[in-house]
């Protein structure tokens, strides 16, 4: 059992990646084996990964982030905007991700200052920044972007495409971060034992906060990725997208019970969800089955982190 528990830690991750792929080719080969495929999943997993990652700094303080949709939609939408209203392109799109950044810092603000669990105050963040995206939208869909960002967003190198290397390049500089600097093994001691972080000289709540604007920067970055994709701001952009963020991260082997995961495990999470939703569509399931199915997984995922991996 043990041996099996290392494994599993180690490839258990991998191994459900390339099973979900091989299904897949049974199911649909005509489909599976054309480059095309490829660039249409790793478009589709580009958002998935961003959200995902920054949700993973929330659970791995035990805690988490369930605002990270209606970010995206907000960061989204006022970068839309401002490049519809003459806004260039870069500055816009600097403004909104800075915008997801500001976002998060009030859910830390929020979680610091009362000493709710941040289950109970993204919860009503997420009601607040989706009614202010719908609000400043009038309910309406924003498109008409420049060229020039239209362009860029749909370029692709070989099969792979540019929104994917964004969350790639995200990827890289949050794993810095967590294996390489005093920061990352900071906040991996917070979700280990807040107390004993406490009681080593960590500052519990610089370091929440700083974990909640991760995550809202993430959750931004993301809002700027989407747009690239469908070419619109929808005021019901990234709906439930929470959902996605925390299969992702449990999928990829972040205990939900704080201090254990990697950023490779959640990329890969985020392509396993990015290959079901691909696979799903293409094998023309509904989409409120596409539901069940995700809650399943996650279900799945955390009884396999606490009897499985051995997590409490």
């Amino acid at each position: 059992m043990t041996k099996f528990k290392t494994a599993w830690q180690r490839y258990g991750t991998l191994g459900i990646l390339l099973i979900l792929l091989v299904m897949l080719a049974v199911l649909r080969p005509a489909f599976f084996f054309q480059p095309s495929t490829v660039t249409q999943i790793l478009s589709q997993s580009a958002v998935n990964i961003l959200i995902a990652l920054g949700e993973f700094f929330a659970i791995l303080i035990a805690g988490i982030d369930l605002s990270v949709g209606s970010v995206t939609a907000l960061s989204g939408m006022v970068t839309a905007q401002l490049m519809v209203s003459g806004v260039p392109p870069v500055a816009a799109v600097v403004l909104g991700v800075l915008l997801g950044a500001a976002l998060g810092f009030i859910n830390g603000i929020l979680v610091n200052s009362t000493g709710l669990h941040p289950f109970i105050i993204t919860l009503g963040t997420q009601a607040i920044f989706r009614g202010v995206t719908l609000i400043i939208s009038d309910s309406s869909a924003v498109f008409g972007f420049p060229a020039s960002f239209t362009r860029f967003m749909a370029q692709r190198i070989s099969v792979v495409p540019v929104v994917a290397l964004v969350a790639f390049a995200a990827a890289l500089v949050l794993a810095f971060l967590t294996g390489k600097t005093k920061l990352g093994r900071n906040i991996y001691a917070l979700g280990g034992n807040k107390e004993s972080a406490w009681y080593s000289g960590i500052n519990v709540k610089l370091h929440t906060l700083i974990v909640f604007i991760i995550s809202g920067l993430c959750a931004g970055l993301a809002g700027v990725v989407l747009l690239g994709r469908v070419g619109s701001a929808e005021p019901a952009a990234a709906t439930g997208f929470e959902t996605y963020a925390i299969a992702a991260a449990i999928i990829g082997g972040t205990s939900f019970f704080g201090g254990k995961g990697k950023i490779f495990g959640v990329v890969m999470g985020g392509l396993i969800i990015g290959v079901i939703n691909f696979g799903m569509n293409l094998l023309s399931v509904s989409s409120t089955l596409q539901q069940v199915v995700m809650g399943a997984l996650i279900i799945g995922s955390v009884t396999l982190d606490r009897f499985v991996a051995g997590n409490k």
